[in-house]
C-alpha cells in the first residue's frame, strides 16, 4: 500500500529509508514547538495555545504536503514570519494579535487564490531576481537583528537633547510619573551591553553551544542547545523549574480555545477595516508577507529539489510556464498555502517549508511518506506542554541568531558591482532590520528599483507589478505623514 500511494520504487526510495528521513527532519526542527510560542507570546498570546495551534499548524500543513504533493518537506511556522507578526504587525504597526491572525488568514486566502492562477507566475517573474535575493537576505538580517536584542546583547542609549516626545506627545522639558511610550531621533545609540546578569551569561553560553554544534554539523542541533541552555540555567537561576503536568494539558486546551478562530472574529478580521488607511496598511502587509513567503518556499525547492532529482527541469519549466497545478512544485506551493490559511485559523504566524527538510533528503528522502512520518512526531510532541513556559529565552534567542546568519548566504547572489541593482538591494536588506518591518524593506528596495530605471529610461526593466505595488507602498507613506 505504501509502495502504491508514495511510489517508493518510482523515486528510488524505500520506506525505511522515508521513515529515518523523517525522524531526521523532525529531529531537525522541532525546536519551533518552543520558539514559537516564546515570540508570538510577546503579543499577549497564551503561550500553552500556541504551543498546540504551532504542532497542529504544522501536523495539517505538513500532511497536505506529504498526501496531496507526495513531497518529503515539512512545513510549520515560519521564523521570518513570526517575527513580523510580533514586531512589525503588532508593535510596529499597533494592531491586536487577533487582527495579526486576521491578516495571516488573508495572506493564507490570497497566496490559495494566485497559487492556483497565473498571477503566480506573473508575480514570480515581475520581481527582478536581485530583489528576491535582497528580500531573503533582509529577512535574515532582520531574525538575527531581534535575535541579539532578545538575548540581551544590546543596550540602547537615549541622549537627554534627542528625546522628541514623551507619552506621545512632545516633550519640552517636563518629567512623568510614568512613562508610557517615547520616541527619540537619531541620538539613539546602541551599545553591546555588560556581560554581568544570569540571563545575559546564558544566552552567551547557549550561543557558544549552538555555533559548535552547528559548526560540527550535529543533527539537532537547535533543539540539543535549548535542551542544553534550559539545564545549564537551572543552576543559575534564570530557569524556571516549576512545572505542573496536570495543569500544563489543561491550560494548553484551554488557551487553544482563545486564540482557535479568532482570525475570523469580530476583533480579528473584521475589525481591520476601518479606515481608507488600515485598508491600505493591511492590503501592503498582506502583500509582504504573501510575497516573502512565496519566494522562501520557491527558494526552498530550488535549492533542495533540483540536486537530488525532486524536481526535474521539465518540472520547473511547468511551474514557471504552465497553467494549474500541474507540477510537483506547484501542488507543493499549494501545500505551503493552505497550511498558512489553517495557522491563521488555528492561532499562529505563517507557515513555510522548511529549510531543515533538507536533512531528511539527504538523508534519502523522496516522497511524502518523509512528510508523513514529519508530522507524526509534531504530533506525539504535544506531550511537551509542561515545558514550554520552563524554556528561557536565552535558550530561543540564539537561534533566531544562527538561523539569520544561515540566511545571509542570500547576498552572495547579488551583483554588488553594479550600482543599479546595489543600491535598491541595500535598502531592501537595511530597512527590514532596522525598520524592524519586512514590508517597508520591500517598498525601499522597490522604489529605489524604479527611480534608477526610470532616472536611466530602462522603463522595460520594470514590470506593471511592480509599478502597481510600489505606488500602493508610495501611497501609504504619503498617509502616514498626513495622518
Amino acid at each position: 500500500m505504501l509502495e502504491r500511494f508514495f511510489k517508493l520504487s518510482e523515486n528510488h526510495t524505500t520506506a525505511r529509508t522515508e521513515v529515518i528521513a523523517g525522524l531526521t527532519t523532525f529531529v531537525a526542527m522541532a525546536y519551533i514547538i518552543f520558539l514559537n510560542p516564546a515570540v508570538l507570546s510577546m503579543t499577549g498570546m497564551p503561550s500553552q495555545g500556541v504551543f498546540l495551534a504551532t504542532i497542529l499548524t504544522a501536523v495539517i500543513g505538513t500532511l497536505i504536503m506529504g498526501l496531496f504533493a507526495n513531497l518529503p518537506y515539512a512545513l510549520a511556522p515560519s521564523i521570518g514570519m513570526q517575527a513580523m507578526f510580533t514586531y512589525t504587525i503588532v508593535f510596529g504597526l499597533g494592531f491586536t494579535w487577533q487582527q495579526a491572525l486576521g491578516m495571516v488568514f488573508l495572506v493564507g486566502l490570497v497566496d490559495v487564490i494566485i497559487t492556483l492562477t497565473k498571477v503566480r507566475s506573473m508575480i514570480v517573474k515581475g520581481i527582478p531576481d536581485q530583489l528576491k535575493h535582497a528580500i531573503a537576505a533582509g529577512i535574515g538580517l532582520f531574525i538575527a537583528y531581534i535575535g541579539l536584542k532578545n538575548a540581551g546583547f544590546l543596550n540602547f542609549l537615549i541622549d537627554p537633547d534627542n528625546i522628541i516626545s514623551l507619552n506621545n506627545q512632545a516633550f519640552h522639558g517636563q518629567g512623568a510619573a510614568k512613562i508610557s511610550s517615547m520616541v527619540g531621533n537619531g541620538g539613539v545609540t546602541p551599545e553591546i551591553a555588560t556581560f554581568n546578569t544570569p540571563a545575559v551569561v546564558l544566552a552567551l553560553i547557549s550561543l557558544v553551544i549552538l555555533v559548535l554544534l552547528v559548526v560540527f554539523q550535529v543533527r539537532g542541533a537547535f533543539l540539543i542547545a535549548v535542551i542544553a541552555t534550559t539545564l545549564i540555567g537551572i543552576p543559575m537561576g534564570v530557569t524556571s523549574t516549576h512545572i505542573e503536568w496536570s495543569s500544563s494539558f489543561n491550560a494548553m486546551f484551554t488557551d487553544f480555545g482563545q486564540i482557535f478562530g479568532q482570525a475570523l472574529g469580530k476583533d480579528g478580521l473584521w475589525s481591520m477595516f476601518t479606515t481608507p488607511k488600515n485598508i491600505l496598511v493591511v492590503i501592503l502587509t498582506v502583500f509582504s508577507m504573501g510575497l516573502s513567503g512565496l519566494f522562501d518556499a520557491i527558494g526552498t525547492f530550488i535549492g533542495t529539489g533540483l540536486t537530488t532529482g525532486i524536481f526535474s527541469e521539465a518540472d520547473q519549466k511547468e511551474f514557471y510556464e504552465g497553467k494549474g497545478f500541474k507540477s510537483k512544485m506547484d501542488r507543493g506551493l499549494v501545500a505551503d498555502t493552505f497550511a498558512t490559511m489553517f495557522a491563521g485559523i488555528l492561532g499562529t504566524s505563517n507557515t513555510t517549508t522548511f529549510i531543515e527538510s533538507a536533512s531528511g533528503i539527504k538523508a534519502g528522502g523522496r516522497t511524502g511518506l518523509t512528510s508523513v512520518v514529519v508530522a507524526l512526531g509534531f504530533l506525539v510532541s504535544i506531550i511537551f506542554a509542561p515545558f514550554v513556559n520552563v524554556i528561557p529565552s536565552a535558550a530561543t534567542a540564539p537561534i533566531l541568531v544562527i538561523v539569520g546568519i544561515m540566511m545571509m548566504g542570500e547576498f552572495k547572489q547579488i551583483n554588488w558591482d553594479d550600482i543599479e541593482i546595489a543600491i535598491p538591494a541595500f535598502f531592501t536588506s537595511a530597512f527590514m532590520a532596522f525598520s524592524y518591518s519586512i514590508s517597508y524593506g520591500i517598498a525601499a528596495g522597490f522604489i529605489f528599483f524604479i527611480v534608477i530605471k526610470a532616472a536611466k529610461r530602462k522603463f522595460n526593466e520594470i514590470s506593471p507589478i511592480l509599478w502597481v505595488v510600489t505606488l500602493f507602498f508610495l501611497l501609504n507613506f504619503i498617509i502616514l505623514a498626513i495622518g
